[in-house]
């Protein structure tokens, strides 16, 4: 299969998909190399760039994704009739935020981190597809955990989790010498108190995004 081939066959899966879809699965699908199928996006995206097109292609973790240009959401909205976007309330950013830099986690953490309720919080959160089911904690009850979404990664600019911003000074607020997550019902005064400062730093995540998300 020629180089023309191949960046066509790419393109049109991206292109049919819609959602974000596994390199493998690129691979498989377009029956080329996996190792080189990150050099074909980068082609297409350099042609797209040279043509002034107002699609690219977003690489999401493992994932790519084809998706349309911030500089023209304008124009996007208008043709589809959508209401002009409203940022994230502050307790729904909160939220986010502590899910996004300790995931996965339960409601119970985030509840114990925010000191209030915050089911309906995270429930709306998975409505607008930014946090999603991880599974469950193997303690008592088994808590169903939250992580974020590929839709969080776009939304905010990012690649993957590794490049949020780093909230200097709580970067082991969650986890044990081991990396395990820390259960709520074991985390001491002191944890606590850092943990509640880590809802006043949203600013670090509302930096990243670049474009507002519809509360």
């Amino acid at each position: 299969m020629e180089i023309k081939e191949k960046l066509g066959a790419v393109e049109a899966v991206l292109f049919a998909s819609g959602e974000p879809i596994e390199l493998y699965r690129i691979s498989e699908a377009c029956g080329v190399e996996v190792g080189s199928v990150p050099s074909l996006i980068k082609l297409l995206n350099e042609r797209y760039d040279d043509c002034g097109s107002g699609i690219c292609i977003k690489k999401l973790d493992s994932s790519y994704q084809m998706c349309t240009r911030e500089e023209f959401a304008p124009q996007i909205k208008t043709a589809l009739e959508t209401k002009k976007s409203t940022p994230l309330s502050n307790a729904a950013m909160e939220t986010l935020t502590i899910i996004a830099y300790n995931q996965p986690v339960s409601k119970g953490f985030v509840e114990n981190v925010r000191g209030v309720d915050s089911s309906s919080v995270v429930n709306n959160l998975v409505e607008k597809g930014l946090v999603e089911e991880a599974g469950r904690l193997d303690v008592p009850g088994k808590p169903i955990i939250y992580k974020t979404t590929p839709v969080f990664l776009r939304s905010f600019g990012l690649s993957s989790i590794a490049d949020l911003p780093p909230l200097p000074g709580h970067e082991n607020v969650t986890t044990d010498d081991e990396g395990e997550q820390i259960s709520f019902d074991t985390v001491t005064d002191e944890e606590s108190d850092n943990a509640e400062t880590i809802t006043t730093n949203t600013e670090a995540a509302e930096d990243a995004a670049e474009h507002d998300i519809s509360d």
